[in-house]
């Protein structure tokens, strides 16, 4: 069976196309079939207070076309063109690596993938923010 598997916790919610999902008193599992369709799971959501560094506001920008708050055409040049910023100061290769992912994502209009993918840099962008402090 293919198609993306979302496991939900009880009353989690995930924003799917637009529309918010909440899962009801017990964990839930259920695949989405429909390819390209636009998930967001809420509670990995970045709220707009939080956009404070390069990173998440990377993250922000690919959030809003999941939400369809933003048009995936406008905002894949954009969005290419922050993910190469990215690759200037994220150096090491696990970490171009996970940029050449976000890229390939963003190229092939899988913007939940490449969401995935630029969040496995948050940890390393506190690390660093951390370091130069």
């Amino acid at each position: 069976m293919g198609g993306l598997v979302l496991k939900l916790a009880p009353k989690e919610r995930v924003l799917i196309n637009g529309v918010v999902v909440e899962n009801g008193d017990r964990r839930g599992r259920f695949s989405i079939m429909t390819p390209d369709a636009n998930v967001l799971r809420l509670r990995d959501a970045i709220h707009p207070d939080e956009v404070n560094t390069p990173v998440r506001r990377v993250c922000y920008a690919v959030q809003l076309v999941l939400s369809g708050d933003m048009e995936p055409e406008h905002a894949r040049q954009q969005l290419l063109r922050r993910v190469e910023e990215l690759s200037q100061v994220f150096t090491d290769a696990d970490s171009r690596r996970v940029l050449s992912e976000a890229t390939e994502a963003l190229l092939a209009e899988h913007y939940y993938k490449c969401l995935k993918s630029l969040r496995a840099l948050l940890p390393r962008e506190e690390r660093l923010m951390a370091y130069q402090q």
